[in-house]
């Protein structure tokens, strides 16, 4: 059992939010808050814009450190949430009150999928997302802009986002791939991992490892049977392990926070 000096923060990614029911994160809260970790949840838009959902975490962030005299966080961000947790501590100023950032397959350097877009008419991106827009209104989002979401996953606007958000001095930087083992180990995304392939290579079903390396970057990480770990396993979407076999490769998504988080202990943080 390891528990940290600083709580910890988890920032979600798009699709979904922080409830309290069928939450994005599965069993893995629980699990860590077991281990004596105290918890706490970034609450942003699921399908925001980076910039609108920085400005929520930094508004969360400021309430947690005045109701609670927190000093700093331990932030875990899956996906799009490292890109929002990085505007809101560089561009918003909440760095002070970051120790370390651990980022679970983010776009820190875009996606070459994603530039596809640009060759589809303008128009129907516009409308198709709009047409979420509304979904995820009706669903809890204050503003979601899955248009602005979306764009922002370029390459040469993740270029842009990089020359404007550097690192914060003093904050601890790390961040994990993870990838399939075959084209069908998720049902559920195994169609875009095929397309991402096609154009990029090994992937987890939207991002390879080329596009989500950050700071200390910690190496691919994959299942240890034959189905792999896809971009929705890497935050417990099923609520199970992926098998009861132990070996070389993950068996349970949740013993990859447990380690994250006791090594991150055994550092200090």
């Amino acid at each position: 059992m390891a528990s940290l000096k600083y709580p910890i923060l988890l920032v979600h990614g798009m699709g979904f939010r922080d409830r309290k029911h069928l939450g994005y994160w599965g069993r893995i809260p629980g699990e860590l808050e077991k281990e004596g970790n105290t918890i706490f949840f970034g609450g942003q838009d699921s399908c925001g814009s980076v910039e609108t959902n920085a400005q929520h975490l930094a508004q969360r962030i400021e309430e947690l450190v005045k109701e609670h005299g927190i000093e700093k966080f331990n932030v875990i961000a899956h996906s799009k949430g490292g890109l929002d947790i990085r505007y809101a501590m560089s561009t918003l100023g909440m760095g002070k009150y970051i120790a370390t950032v651990s980022t679970i397959n983010t776009p820190h350097n875009g996606s070459l999928t994603v530039d596809i877009i640009k060759y589809f008419p303008n128009w129907f991106v516009r409308f198709a997302c709009k047409c979420c827009d509304i979904c995820f209104k009706i669903l809890g989002d204050g503003n979601p802009n899955v248009y602005d979401a979306v764009m922002g996953f370029k390459t040469s606007d993740a270029e842009k986002f990089n020359k404007a958000n550097p690192d914060v001095p003093g904050v601890y930087y790390q961040s994990f791939a993870f990838t399939f083992k075959t084209a069908f180990s998720d049902v559920i995304m195994w169609f875009p991992h095929f397309v991402v392939k096609l154009i990029e290579g090994e992937n987890d079903g939207l991002l390879t490892p080329r596009a989500v390396k950050w700071g200390d970057f910690r190496g691919v990480y994959t299942g240890l049977t034959n189905r792999g770990i896809s971009h929705a396993d890497e935050v417990d979407i099923r609520r199970r392990p992926f098998t009861k076999k132990k070996g070389d490769g993950i068996s349970d998504i949740v013993d990859f926070y447990k380690d994250l988080v006791a090594e991150l202990a055994s550092k200090g943080y």
